[in-house]
């Protein structure tokens, strides 16, 4: 976890929330110390504890007591959290608390349900940049805490050729060669391809990954026998947890599917004064 920055945006969540008061909290509380549970009311995994743990670090006079480990599996009833410490920090934060544990272990859970739908295969699922503006941080950690894996967390730490690129360069060789005299080896190349013409030009100028876009699981087939191994292959595209298995083709790397973030229902969590 990158701490600095964490603290950071977890600043700006507290601003945006609390602004210069919790006019209501501060009427009602002096000096009260209380105890305080976060109840899961469905099943779920859970994710985002250290930021949470992070954020009463920062507001003071609240001790934690994590009840469910981090991407462990919770139960309707059972209680993923204990808070101890002034009611005034615990008042103020629980809003924030409860919209990152709701949210990011909505995540997780659901990339957990995408990981155990190719369980077996050896094929990874992937996120997307299809985040929340300003939480692509959180998000993208709850991936991983699901058990999947990250894509490019950003437009500067990988190439990847789309398709807006291809129509400005004039297609995917020239795409390829601009990349390339520009980057040089520092960066693997990643093409999307649309069809199996595209697919053909992308190996004869040696990607190192094709990404065949919005194919059926058919023509996946087909183009895993075009590449015999010659780039590693993701799959994208209309890709939901009823039909990834579908795309579960021999030869295909990654299968990665902006769903496990933007679909994601939150899991229902409360916060309980005792």
């Amino acid at each position: 976890m990158n701490r600095l920055f964490v603290r950071a945006q977890l600043q700006r969540f507290l601003e945006e929330d609390v602004g210069t008061g919790d006019i209501t909290t501060e009427a009602v509380c002096s000096d009260e110390t209380i105890r305080a549970v976060v109840v899961a009311k469905e099943g779920g995994v859970l994710a985002g504890l250290p930021f949470v743990q992070e954020l009463f670090l920062m507001v003071g006079g609240v001790y934690v007591r994590p009840k469910v480990q981090e991407g462990g599996e919770f139960r309707e009833g059972d209680v993923v959290l204990e808070l101890e410490g002034r009611a005034k920090e615990i008042l103020s934060a629980e809003r924030l608390t409860l919209n990152i544990l709701q949210s990011l272990s909505g995540i997780a859970t659901n990339t957990r349900r995408f990981v155990k739908a190719l369980e077996g295969t050896g094929i990874r699922i992937l996120d997307t940049r299809k985040t929340t503006p300003g939480y692509r941080y959180f998000e993208k950690y709850a991936v991983r805490v699901g058990g999947g894996y990250n894509h490019r967390f950003a437009l500067y730490d990988m190439v990847l050729i789309k398709d807006n690129h291809k129509r400005v360069a004039g297609g995917i060789p020239e795409a390829v060669r601009r990349v390339r005299e520009k980057v040089g080896p520092a960066y693997r190349v990643e093409v999307e391809v649309e069809n199996l013409l595209e697919l053909e030009e992308a190996l004869e100028v040696g990607v190192d990954i094709v990404m065949l876009d919005n194919f059926s699981p058919e023509e996946v087939r087909e183009a895993v026998r075009i590449v015999r191994g010659r780039a590693e292959v993701e799959v994208s595209g209309g890709i939901t947890l009823e039909n990834v298995r579908d795309y579960a083709v021999e030869g295909v790397d990654y299968i990665s599917s902006g769903s496990i973030i933007y679909a994601s229902p939150w899991t229902d969590l409360s916060l309980r004064v005792l």
